[in-house]
Parts: C-alpha cells; structure tokens; sequence
C-alpha cells in the first residue's frame, strides 16, 4: 500500500487517488491543483473539461517567471492577470480525479458531495535526454514530471445552531465588563 502525506481523519468518508511519476509538467500540476483544492469534484471537473476546450483558465500564483498576462485570468481573480491553459496536464488531472471519484462510489459515497480535500504535486525525478550543442558540446535536456495525490471528503450537512436564551447578567456585572483597567496590574 502507497503512502499518502496526509492521512484522513474519517477515512470511510474518503477517497483517494494518486500518480507517480507521470509526463506532465510540475509547474502546470501545481497550479491546477491548488486551483482546485477545496472545490466540489462536479464543480472543479467542469472548470477543467472547459479549460480543455479553451473556455476557462487556470490562474497560475507562483511559478509565473514569463507567463504572460491574459483577460481571461481576471474571471478566476488571478494575481496579475497571469494565467494559462495547460492542456496535457490538465487532463492527466482530469483522470486522477475522475478515478477518486470511482473509489468513492465504490466506497458507496455520494459523488455530488464530494469536496477535493487534499490535493498535493511534487517533483519527481527528472527524465534526462540530451541536446547537441555548439562547437561540439552536449546539454543537457531534463523533463519535469510530478507526482500527484488527491483525497476527496464527503461534505457533511452543516449543523444548524441551537436556539440559546441570552444569558441574564447584573448591572453590576455589565459595569464590570465595560470598565477598563489602566496602570500596573
């Protein structure tokens, strides 16, 4: 069994999904799953299937060293408009997640409750290849690829509050809240 770098609290409540070392850019992962972190599954797989066909954006936050800016990156409130549409990573992404969201329905979990939880990428070691160069020398020509983990957690109904009677104080009591000690203790 694979370890996780976070290991759920309820784990009957919880699905899970990850890849290792996969062809995709690092960079790209990241930004897309901290994009997504925190969505509905339904919500975050339509965004996705649009940035697919060029429809929506994903907004990159940190790695944004010659990203250019672009108009649609302000729909997504991204940092200086900065954004773009990372194809193959992004369906690579795609997969895991829809393959989470089979383990949950075999777990026999509610796919419309269904939150991405905990999405986490890291680098995973380089695929180097070479490049010929001038005057006879040889670069080199690395790939990036990531490894990939999401967890998925149906979202309970929330708990409405319990009706309280307000809590009946003094005046003396009130005096005491509204005075304000000054000087040395």
């Amino acid at each position: 069994m694979v370890r996780y770098s976070v290991e759920p609290e309820v784990p009957e409540k919880t699905s899970k999904a990850r890849g290792a070392g996969l062809r995709v850019h690092f960079k790209h992962c990241r930004e897309i799953a901290h994009f997504t972190k925190g969505m509905k599954v339904d919500k975050a797989l339509k965004h996705l299937e649009n940035v697919l066909e060029f429809k929506a954006i994903i907004p990159f936050v940190k790695f944004t060293g010659g990203i250019g800016r672009k108009a649609m990156a302000k729909q997504v409130k991204a940092p200086g408009s900065k954004g773009r549409w990372p194809v193959k990573a992004t369906a690579v992404y795609i997969d895991l997640l829809k393959n989470a969201v089979a383990n949950a329905t075999t777990k026999g979990l509610e796919s419309e409750q269904l939150v991405i939880d905990h999405a986490q990428v890291n680098r995973a070691p380089a695929g180097r290849r070479r490049t010929y160069r001038a005057h006879g020398r040889i670069g080199k020509y690395a790939s990036q690829p990531a490894h990939i983990e999401i967890i998925l957690k149906q979202e309970e109904a929330p708990v409405e509050k319990a009706d309280e009677e307000p809590k009946k104080i003094t005046k003396k009591q009130a005096a005491r809240g509204r005075f304000v000690k000054v000087g040395k203790a």
